[in-house]
């Protein structure tokens, strides 16, 4: 796989909360540059992203209910509305974790459901954050985002204990089957981001995009 190839696996993603808007713009040259599938930003920065990828190929992805995936289900809704009007192109939410290990595996779905028809015909990627679940969990969350119909299943927010693992993402893909599976989260290198692509993902998040297609190591660490 060259680099170009590699870059269209990638949502060039910037979500920390100190980052200005310098920054947001920065992240979109450097995705116009290399050719990232997109960019991943936080809501408040989508028009201006609009504004700065006017005319070119690179989507706009932001998330909801991020990083913790605890607000309420009409909230998580309402975001998601806002967000596809002002500019977003897939739309990542975050699961709600303590439903799941509360065993109320009908609110999840209902959450995942509402913010599902919010989204109308963008594509939905839902971040299960399976560094705080068991396997059985991240199966059966897995088995209701297919049977939604989402159009991809992620494995974390990068703001938890723990990123993407092979394992993690292989039995996700094992799980959903045709559906995307979007690793992220400590992904900062080549080696990682296409042995990720092995186990089955169809699209890397990172903020080390530029380091991963360079085929360098990137030192900071983060998302």
């Amino acid at each position: 796989m060259n680099a170009s190839q590699l870059a269209k696996y990638i949502d060039h993603t910037a979500l920390t909360a100190e980052k200005t808007e310098q920054d947001i713009l920065k992240l979109c040259e450097e995705a116009l540059e290399y050719g990232f599938y997109s960019v991943c930003i936080n809501p408040c920065h989508i028009s201006l992203a609009k504004q700065k990828l006017a005319d070119s190929a690179v989507k706009i992805c932001t998330v909801i209910g991020f990083p913790l995936g605890a607000n309420a289900t009409v909230v998580k809704a309402f975001e998601t509305e806002q967000a596809i009007q002002a500019g977003a192109g897939e739309i990542d939410m975050v699961i709600n974790v303590g439903w799941i290990k509360s065993n109320q595996w009908e609110k999840v779905q209902a959450d995942i459901q509402a913010v599902f028809h919010a989204c109308h015909d963008t594509p939905l990627k839902v971040i299960l954050e399976t560094c705080l679940l068991s396997k059985e969990e991240i199966v059966k969350a897995c088995e209701i985002c297919k049977a939604i119909g989402v159009a991809f299943v992620k494995t974390s927010t990068g703001f938890n204990k723990g990123g993407a693992t092979v394992e993690d993402v292989a039995l996700m893909k094992q799980t959903v089957g045709e559906i995307g599976v979007k690793a992220s989260g400590g992904i900062r290198d080549t080696q990682t981001a296409l042995a990720m692509i092995e186990a089955g993902a169809t699209r890397i998040g990172a903020s080390a995009g530029i380091a991963i297609v360079n085929g360098v190591l990137a030192e900071s660490e983060g998302y």
